[in-house]
């Protein structure tokens, strides 16, 4: 709400001695936009002493929302509508006067749209937009609750699995099964949600939404609505409802409290009914530069340096869903200008870029990756981006494209980023041919970011420390579990990444069709910064926990649990193997001499826990 007064917020804040100048360029550097939220992350700063001292660069009082206590008859003052377009809640009044809780106090607009519904005189204050939407979600949601919506529905119309379509079509018009639809959606939109899964299963039909990459679960319908909310979903992606026995898929443009979102739709018939995946596509989400998508600062010029060369074949690999595309996307409108020719082909094109032109495979017409290349070429593009190497044609007509004066984007699916060259010689295509295109190779997953409303320090154990060779007495961070990031200490993803900058010696190594582990140990030597030290540099940054980093690496990590290890009474095992007699031993427990079996296997089963 307030980078336009960076400069007059960062002044405060060091003439208050809240930060310093070495603290402010570690927040730059981050990347985190507005500054302020930078400072919080990071835990230079709580969020009370940055909107303290916004508060009073602006002239106004900030109120703490989470201390404070709102009657619900305040809340039901504004529409949903009004309190949604204008960040905005009233939270006290008094006579002629409401206060009114703002994310921007400055929004004349809002004041006097409030004050004119409500015919009452505004006082504004500042309060963290995050605390406003949280109140806004709760209220409303609990005015529009499952329930609610299918009260007054005539289940009785519905007969399991035996439906008559033209019945059906008429009970998916009516209003509360719209709501209730509305309702999902509106509901997965506010949590941040990529995905909807509405999955019918034998005695319930279970709806959950995958959020920072994990599937929750949450409240569900009753079962015997799974054929009317479906058919709603087919009727609004234009799907034939009385087909349930195929697969099908679609695509719903709609508007949600303000968004255009689009979706795409996957239905697929299951022995308990048809199964649907809903893929949320909010254009807001790729708004975001590649300083946001956690490139460390050398990565970054190094990627940036690739990017602007002439000519050329640049690799993004990875398995689906970490994050790739959005890359490729950051990346086109890094490089995109008015002198430019961009060209994507994609399947499907998620989000609408401007001033590039995106083709859709299509392959009901022939429009396939390779041939929609070839197309593209006589387009006299600049730049092209495809949106996946699968087959050997693809391939050659991408690495033609790049040795002919254009830059090329694309993705492969490969492990890591010194796999790429031997997979695509592997799929047919020259080794002197992949020499010559490639420039440079990436390679990335996501993990999850420590919520910053619940994060804690920790001392992490020895054991773990000793692993990675890091110095005693370093912490670790995690999330406790809060309100705001539903109980998981996570809020938001970020992505780890390995960059190969494709020198004259890793070219001559895919001449010779050198092996994977050839080609990591030169590009150690070339400087490449690999996955693992990404991760681990983001979990000592406190971004990020070591828990994630093994999750999305593959590291074997030792966490340690001394506080659970069973004591070691007198007389127990000496034929306890060394490596578990050290991981309790450097636990601060003495082993007894004598041999007992029985405490090896308590030892065994509690570490395989």
């Amino acid at each position: 709400m307030f980078e336009t007064d960076k400069e007059k917020i960062v002044a405060r804040l060091m003439k208050q001695g809240l930060i310093n100048p070495e603290q402010l360029a570690e927040a730059e550097k981050s990347g985190t936009s507005p500054i302020q939220q930078a400072f919080i992350e990071l835990g230079f700063l709580t969020k009370d002493q940055v909107y303290e001292s916004i508060a009073d660069e602006l002239g106004v009082a900030y109120i703490d929302l989470k201390n404070f206590t709102i009657e619900e008859e305040q809340l039901a003052l504004l529409p949903e509508e009004m309190a949604r377009k204008f960040c905005v809640i009233p939270v006290f009044s008094m006579e002629n006067n409401l206060g009114l809780a703002m994310a921007d106090p400055r929004n004349v607009e809002a004041i006097d749209q409030v004050s004119g519904y409500t015919d009452l005189s505004v006082d504004p204050y500042l309060s963290a937009e995050e605390d406003i939407l949280k109140i806004i979600d709760g209220y409303f949601r609990k005015l529009g609750s499952v329930e609610e919506m299918i009260e007054g529905l005539d289940v009785t119309r519905l007969k399991e699995e035996e439906e008559e379509i033209p019945e059906l079509k008429d009970l998916t018009d009516e209003a509360p099964i719209t709501k209730l639809v509305n309702l999902i959606f509106a509901q997965a939109v506010r949590d941040e949600a990529s995905d909807i899964h509405i999955e019918p299963d034998e005695h319930v039909l279970r709806i959950r939404f995958r959020i920072d990459g994990v599937l929750y679960e949450v409240p569900s319908p009753p079962k015997h609505l799974k054929a009317a909310i479906t058919s709603r979903i087919k009727v609004m992606s234009n799907l034939n409802i009385a087909e349930t026995r195929k697969p099908q898929d679609g695509h719903i443009r709609m508007r949600v409290e303000g968004n255009n979102i689009d979706v795409r739709v996957s239905i697929l018939p299951t022995v308990f009914g048809e199964n649907v995946v809903l893929r949320i596509l909010n254009p807001q989400s790729i708004a975001i530069g590649l300083e946001q998508l956690g490139f460390s600062e050398a990565v970054l010029k190094k990627f940036k340096e690739i990017i602007f060369r002439p000519h050329g074949l640049l690799l993004n690999t990875g398995p689906t869903g970490s994050g790739k595309t959005t890359t490729l996307y950051a990346a086109l409108q890094t490089v995109n200008s008015l002198d430019k020719n961009i060209i994507t082909v994609e399947d499907p094109v998620e989000y609408r870029l401007k001033l590039i032109r995106q083709v859709q495979v299509n392959r009901k017409i022939g429009v396939t990756f390779a041939n929609g290349l070839r197309s593209i070429l006589r387009q006299d593009p600049d730049i092209i981006m495809i949106g996946e190497i699968r087959d050997v044609e693809t391939a050659e007509i991408a690495i033609q494209a790049a040795l002919t004066g254009h830059f090329v984007f694309s993705t492969l699916h490969t492990n890591d980023a010194t796999g790429a060259a031997p997979r695509m010689i592997h799929m047919g295509v020259e080794p002197f041919l992949v020499a010559a295109a490639l420039e440079g190779i990436m390679a990335q997953r996501l993990v999850r970011k420590i919520c910053p409303e619940c994060k804690e320090s920790y001392d992490p154990d020895p054991l773990l420390l000793k692993q990675f060779g890091l110095d005693p007495g370093i912490k670790f961070h995690r999330g406790k579990g809060c309100e705001y990031c539903r109980g998981t200490g996570y809020k938001g993803r970020i992505a780890i990444l390995e960059l190969i900058d494709v020198t004259s010696e890793i070219r001559h190594l895919i001449l010779k069709k050198a092996s994977v582990e050839e080609l990591k140990k030169q590009a150690q030597k070339d400087g490449a910064v690999f996955m693992k030290d990404d991760a681990l540099d983001k979990v000592l940054s406190g971004i990020t926990t070591v828990e994630e980093m093994s999750r999305a690496t593959g590291i074997m990590v030792d966490l340690g649990r001394p506080e659970q290890v069973p004591p070691v009474e007198e007389g127990e095992a000496e034929l306890i193997p060394i490596d578990l007699k050290e991981k309790i031993r450097d636990q601060g427990v003495i082993l007894a001499e004598k041999d007992v079996e029985d405490y090896q296997r308590k030892i065994t089963s509690w570490l395989s826990k």
